[in-house]
């Protein structure tokens, strides 16, 4: 592939603005409350060709203030099943929404995945590639770590039989930065970062099983960093800093593009393992 094509392709990424609120996480579940109407809106809509006809519409908003990131979902969704409640569990086969996020170009990238009824599972992936215990080079997030991902769902904690009819459900949660810098170091005054990332909305084992992308996937495969979007940061008011940060993101981004392959806009054929499987 040419620079010039690949260029034209990472520039086609979309690019989303983390709004900054100083409290560290909005208390409300609801999708319309107060609290949330403050930050930008992105839809999860390009399925994979792999995906059954359900197509439910998913929804997705993120705030950040100086403690971490927190965010909402927002899924009008049908054949909803959730068996899995303990962490680690292989959460991304229930009806499941995720959350990728790389604050470094070159010290890997976090996967956040939800179940509906709150279950979850992080780890940090410095190489994808996919191994016999899941990539190459990738560390479980420990129970500890874990626990300080706050996550609440508005459905039970477990949905057993699926539920067939439509249904809306919600999920939110809070990412302390203080995990992220456990693995890639201290995150500095984040306003005017930008970091890369990208949602999903999955579910395998249930009558319809699909799967879907805010930046789409070029395989059969969320974990392709190189397809990832931009998340850009929004300065708090009067940081004077933001500029010196916001060049140093810029220059981190080209040090990205030059250590991964670019994702592709060629069609894959189906992998194995599933998308969204860690």
């Amino acid at each position: 592939m040419s620079q010039a094509h690949s260029s034209t392709i990472e520039s086609s990424r979309p690019i989303y603005l983390v709004r900054f609120k100083a409290r560290p996480m909005p208390s409300e579940d609801d999708w319309n409350a107060p609290a949330w109407a403050h930050a930008e809106t992105l839809e999860v809509r390009h399925f994979r060709p792999e995906s059954s006809s359900h197509r439910p519409r998913t929804f997705a908003r993120l705030l950040h203030s100086p403690a971490g990131v927190s965010g909402i979902f927002r899924v009008e969704d049908r054949y909803v099943r959730c068996v899995h409640t303990e962490y680690l569990s292989d959460v991304w086969k229930d009806s499941c929404v995720e959350f990728f996020a790389q604050p470094r170009p070159d010290r890997g990238y976090f996967n956040f995945e939800f179940n509906c009824g709150g279950a979850h599972l992080c780890y940090h992936i410095v190489n994808p590639e996919r191994a016999p215990d899941g990539f190459k080079d990738f560390t479980r997030i420990p129970a500890d770590l874990g626990r300080t991902v706050q996550v609440r769902g508005s459905l039970p904690r477990v949905v057993e039989p699926e539920i067939t009819r439509p249904l809306t459900w919600t999920l939110r949660f809070f990412i302390p930065f203080a995990l992220l810098e456990r693995f890639v170091g201290p995150l500095g005054a984040v306003g005017g970062q930008t970091w890369r990332g990208n949602f999903f909305k999955c579910a395998e084992e249930n009558s319809h099983p699909h799967w879907a992308a805010w930046s789409p996937v070029d395989e059969f495969n969320f974990h392709r960093p190189q397809c990832f979007g931009q998340l850009r940061f929004e300065s708090p008011p009067g940081d004077h800093g933001a500029r010196r940060a916001r060049s140093l993101t810029v220059r981190a981004g080209r040090t990205m593009a030059s250590t991964h392959p670019p994702c592709t806009t060629e069609k894959s054929p189906k992998k194995s393992p599933g998308a969204s499987s860690p």
